[in-house]
């Protein structure tokens, strides 16, 4: 069983920063890729930005130059910080890993979600 725990929503103003962060645990043998998504309701879960293993970062158009994806490998944690936030930006985000499980079987997990709101 793998758990991913998230933190770090809330309500802040347009222009300002958030960073959020994901902590997997549970029968994990090793983390590939880990990143974030969100969603607003009524709308499909939208990649917001990844970090495989090796390290390299990628970006959804959207946040590029704006959201800084980042990983600690050894605590099995991925970070999110997200600076001139927008009022769009306003989401749930959700934070997802690719685990190898003690059953030697590779596994997609996503976490429960935390609320990002932009809003003066």
């Amino acid at each position: 069983q793998v758990q991913l725990v998230e933190s770090g929503g809330g309500l802040v103003q347009p222009g300002g920063s958030l960073r959020l962060s994901c902590a997997a645990s549970g029968t994990i043998v090793s983390v590939d890729s880990m990143g974030w998504a969100r969603q607003v309701p009524g709308k499909d879960r939208e990649f917001v930005a990844s970090i495989p293993s090796g390290g390299s970062t990628y970006y959804a158009d959207s946040v590029k130059g704006r959201f800084t994806v980042s990983r600690d490998n050894a605590k099995n944690t991925v970070y999110l910080q997200m600076n001139s936030l927008k009022p769009e930006d306003t989401a749930v985000y959700y934070c997802n890993a690719r685990v190898l499980t003690s059953g030697n079987l590779w596994s997609n997990f996503w976490g429960q979600g935390t609320q990002v709101t932009v809003s003066s």
